[in-house]
């Protein structure tokens, strides 16, 4: 039977979830503003050397000595027999230590589901936002990967290492302290809008059929083509100056594949002088924010009482970058068996729409569709609904 839910609000806005998440911290340190934060916290949300979990860790095993609470003591939660496998997606706040894999991994446990995974990876020292398909909805992870992020970012002048960021081997070192407050508010301000950036050694981006990773864990720097990217908004929060390695905290939102930490390295370079990503923490991801995240113990909380459903939210309902359109009955049959449609059996503008979300009349999700020109219909991308029995 075809599962009706509310259509979704087309202001985006997603359902408004109590969050337990841990604090994002406030900066620390002399500022023209207040303080900023003076202890490193890693890798950016992108580019991270995969295989590293605290100090050289494989990614997901934690090791023998795993203190309680890692996925691997997890204690699964037993659903009844035939009862539904729980459908949506989760937004959780990723502690610090943990990669997105172990996280991913407890949820599991917790959750009671094999059919689980993030919708874009956070390194072992991030923190933030980090949301979780579940059941049908990790059907929607390519979609969702598609939606701007947002970060809060420190970024450090007079250093530079061969990840840029503070966890890298240093390579280069210099005195900037003759930077002053607006020199740097106007260089990160200069980075807002279309642009092209090359992607760090320490990326997942394949070259010659090889992850870029992999050859800096050889040693060898190979040449790398820049990327479209866009940084919608960018501004500055804190500046620290008058040191020998200036800080500055600013707060970003950008599109998939944006590079955080080849991005504070090109600030610096842009100011003549080095610089790394000291700190970073992903407030936006998917559509989802802090307020709509859990922390892990919450998480378990919620499971063990049978509550999940006041923190899953449909995975439809995230994608507002999609139009709505609406299939009449008949079409909305078609749609579930992955026909293809007539407009003239739809409401909505998608004529000139790459994709849209198809509903039935009852407001139930169908699933992703795109208007084909060259043969006149609307062709399925990914049916979601399931066919009526009978």
């Amino acid at each position: 039977m075809i599962r009706n839910r509310s259509k979704p609000n087309e202001n985006g806005k997603p359902l408004e979830q109590p969050g337990n998440g841990q604090p994002s911290g406030q900066p620390s340190g002399r500022s023209e503003s207040g303080r900023l934060s003076g202890q490193p916290s890693g890798h950016s949300d992108t580019g991270r050397l995969p295989g590293t979990w605290g100090q050289g860790q494989p990614e997901g095993r934690p090791g023998k000595d795993r203190a309680p609470g890692r996925p691997g003591n997890a204690q699964p939660v037993e659903r009844p027999a035939g009862s539904p496998e729980p459908e949506g997606v989760l937004g959780v706040w990723k502690p610090a230590g943990w990669t997105s894999h172990d996280v991913v991994a407890k949820a599991r446990r917790l959750i009671g589901v094999r059919r689980i995974g993030h919708a874009g990876t956070l390194d072992p020292a991030v923190t933030g936002v980090l949301p979780l398909c579940v059941g049908r909805a990790t059907r929607l992870v390519e979609f969702l990967q598609e939606l701007p992020k947002s970060y809060e970012a420190v970024v450090v002048f007079g250093v530079a290492t061969d990840t840029d960021d503070l966890t890298g081997r240093v390579v280069e070192e210099a005195d900037a302290s003759a930077l002053t407050g607006e020199e740097i508010r106007r260089a990160i301000a200069s980075f807002e809008g279309e642009q092209e950036q090359l992607p760090p050694m320490v990326s997942a981006v394949r070259v010659d059929g090889k992850r870029l990773y992999e050859y800096a864990r050889e040693g060898r720097t190979v040449e790398r083509k820049p990327r479209r990217i866009t940084i919608h908004e960018i501004r500055t929060l804190d500046v620290e100056t008058g040191v020998p390695r200036p800080r500055a905290r600013f707060r970003i939102r950008c599109s998939k594949g944006t590079y955080i930490r080849s991005l504070c390295a090109d600030i610096g370079r842009k100011l003549g002088v080095p610089a790394s990503m000291a700190e970073l923490v992903r407030t936006e991801s998917a559509g989802l924010k802090k307020e709509h995240c859990v922390d892990l113990d919450r998480l378990a909380v919620l499971a063990k009482e049978g509550r999940l459903a006041e923190v899953l939210l449909p995975g439809d309902r995230l994608l507002t970058h999609l139009p709505a359109v609406t299939a009449n009955r008949r079409a909305a049959s078609g749609a579930l068996h992955g026909r293809a449609l007539d407009p003239a059996d739809l409401e909505g503008g998608f004529m000139h729409a790459d994709r849209f979300r198809l509903y039935g009349q009852e407001g139930e999700f169908i699933g992703i569709f795109r208007f084909d020109h060259a043969r006149g219909a609307a062709v399925p991308v990914k049916v979601m609904g399931r066919p009526q029995d009978g």
